[in-house]
């Protein structure tokens, strides 16, 4: 991305959560979880409402999503990262919506199982959770770990997807 390129930013709330989404003339660049209002990621972008064509219709496919009509996301994106962050995410986008995997898979499906702990903080430092799926990545034993939005978060996703049951008597 250019310096000059004008970036803008929304924020809204969908089933309990709160969103802000940043993008630029090119795409949606990041999905963050309840943004501190001081956050210095906003510095220098351009305040929308959600419904405005500049972000290129997130907020209407995020609502669709969370209610169960939507199980995959068509937006333009523009991701920043490493080549490994890319082929980790790329990886991400595999995994079918209802279905899980765990972070010693992820790393096989990248080529080496020692990779591992790559792959989490990769998986950890997505910026595009919800559409780039790293919430249907958990441990080898079925537990949930690791999300940068929380585990209450992780699994409401998982629990709308069908992936996991909702546990009745906890």
């Amino acid at each position: 991305m250019t310096s000059k390129q004008v970036k803008y930013h929304s924020s809204f709330g969908i089933d309990n959560i709160h969103f802000t989404v940043i993008s630029s003339t090119n795409g949606i660049r990041e999905i963050i979880f309840n943004l501190e209002k001081d956050n210095s990621k906003l510095v220098n972008t351009i305040q929308l409402q959600p419904e405005d064509s500049n972000l290129f219709s997130v907020y209407p496919q995020l609502k669709q999503y969370f209610i169960g009509e939507r199980k995959h996301f068509d937006l333009p994106l523009e991701i920043e990262g490493t080549e490994f962050q890319k082929r980790v995410w790329n990886e991400l986008l595999k995994i079918p919506y209802g279905k899980t995997i765990s972070y010693k898979e992820l790393a096989v499906r990248l080529g080496d199982e020692k990779v591992i702990r790559a792959a989490a903080s990769a998986n950890g430092a997505n910026p595009l959770p919800v559409v780039i799926p790293c919430h249907r990545v958990i441990s080898s034993d079925g537990s949930l770990i690791g999300y940068g939005g929380g585990l209450e978060i992780k699994e409401k996703l998982l629990i709308l997807e069908g992936s996991i049951q909702k546990d009745l008597f906890k």
